[in-house]
């Protein structure tokens, strides 16, 4: 391995564990009512963000 993939494993890995820790102790601070809407738009929203990310990427190639 060279150090530009080191230095990317671990930019992921850092923002990974960042998000893990705003997501256990700031999670709780957001009142989020358990609707199913809001359950529907928890489980799509990232699909569709890398849908479309990866469709503008498709189109600038």
């Amino acid at each position: 391995m060279n150090n530009a993939q080191i230095g990317f494993i671990l930019k992921v890995l850092l923002l990974s564990t960042g998000l893990s820790i705003l997501i256990k102790y700031g999670g709780p601070l957001v009142q989020i009512p358990a609707t199913p809407i809001n359950a529907l738009i928890g489980i799509s929203l990232l699909p569709l963000i890398m849908l479309i990310a990866l469709w503008w990427r498709s189109k600038e190639a």
